[in-house]
């Protein structure tokens, strides 16, 4: 049964050695993202399942203790999703989104709940997602869910995807549907307009959508912001 959840965005920027001198940028996203996981640790969950978007070769499970670095931004920082090592059999590096999640959770304290990963391939059809999601809801316990993923990559002409003029009313769809908790409003986001506008939180969103069916949370939307063209949103739900 899904308890709680936290919606966070995942660029790899969030951490501040990867910022470097911009670093204080993005200081209040970094606080939306540590009251948010506050809240997912005060409902008390038995497991946390932490979504992520992920290309081919950093899809599927990702056991506690999975190792994860920053190397490829050009910091030497390495991360574990959650306390302890995953064994030999868990070494498979975790992918960015997944990465910088095991920062936030290191950056807040997060011990005690097992800790899982998922990494979401994009694009994943809407019904797999909410099939996903399901499947996840249905596991033993109180699960609660950390999901990673940002908005559109095209909010202005310096943006990594350059200039949509659809891009605005994506983020601001999504961002309503996020804070509110609406879960008809996640499934019927476009998966064709998200891959379009680069929108990599579209699969793991629905997700949590099939994951809430019938939970009855409440959402509550914390940030909302499109530093350097890119939308990011932080949303509570319990």
């Amino acid at each position: 049964m899904l308890i709680a959840a936290a919606c966070c965005p995942c660029p790899p920027l969030l951490v501040p050695e990867v910022a470097a001198g911009a670093a204080p940028e993005l200081d209040a996203l970094r606080a939306a993202c540590t009251d948010a996981i506050g809240l997912l640790a005060a409902a008390r969950p038995d497991r946390l399942v932490v979504l992520g978007p992920a290309e081919q070769e950093g899809r599927g499970p990702h056991p506690q203790g999975a190792p994860g670095s920053f190397r490829g931004f050009g910091v030497d920082l390495t991360v574990r999703l959650g306390p302890g090592d995953a064994g030999p059999e868990g070494e498979r590096t975790l992918p960015p989104s997944l990465a910088v999640a095991a920062w936030l959770l290191e950056r807040t304290g997060w011990s005690g709940t097992p800790v899982e990963g998922l990494g979401v391939g994009e694009p994943l059809p809407t019904a797999r997602c909410l099939e996903v999601g399901g499947e996840l809801a249905a596991g033993a316990g109180r699960v609660a869910l950390l999901v990673m993923g940002d908005g559109t990559a095209c909010r202005t002409p310096k943006a990594p995807g350059y200039f949509d003029e659809r891009a605005e009313a994506f983020d601001r769809d999504a961002a309503r549907a996020l804070g509110t908790a609406d879960l008809a409003a996640l499934t019927t986001l476009d998966e064709e307009l998200a891959f379009d506008l680069q929108a990599n939180g579209r699969a793991c969103w629905q997700v949590l959508a099939g994951a809430a069916e019938g939970a009855d949370l409440e959402g509550r939307l914390l940030y909302e912001d499109a530093p350097y063209g890119v939308g990011y949103y932080v949303a509570a739900w319990s």
